[in-house]
């Protein structure tokens, strides 16, 4: 007997309607869980040769994550935009085999406080010799 042109398939169809909506939970979590990734691995990314460098009241040039960076130790060793610390002939050969394009970068030379001048302008001239011709040093700000 049918009451009122209704069935029971019916009435379970209307009970149960098709959702519509997006749920973005499932995102959000997954958007908060990268965010806490790349915040942890962030700062590991930028570690380098640690260096004393010199105090300098100077506006900052530059901050360029790409930019060739040759470090120089307090003992006079050098290092290029990594950990890895070489010999200043090494350090050469390495910088002729950049490309022509590159060598027209400015390299910028983070030396210690306490090394040498002339060991400095040495590493300046190898840099000089392997073709590149803009150099900056970098220095901490001033307080």
């Amino acid at each position: 007997m049918q009451i009122g042109g209704s069935t029971n398939k019916s009435n379970f169809r209307g009970r149960h309607k098709q959702m519509s909506e997006i749920n973005v939970t499932p995102f959000v979590d997954v958007m908060l869980v990268l965010l806490v990734v790349f915040m942890v691995t962030a700062p590991l990314l930028t570690t380098g040769v640690k260096v004393n460098l010199p105090k300098a009241k100077a506006k900052s040039l530059s901050d360029n994550s790409k930019a060739i960076t040759v470090t120089i130790t307090n003992k006079g060793l050098v290092s290029i935009s990594s950990d890895e610390i070489m010999s200043l002939k090494e350090l050469v050969t390495k910088l002729k085999f950049f490309p022509d394009k590159r060598k027209k970068e400015v390299i910028y030379i983070r030396g210690d406080k306490d090394v040498d001048y002339g060991r400095v302008m040495k590493v300046i001239s190898g840099i000089n010799g392997a073709g590149f011709s803009k150099v900056a040093l970098v220095t901490d700000r001033d307080g």
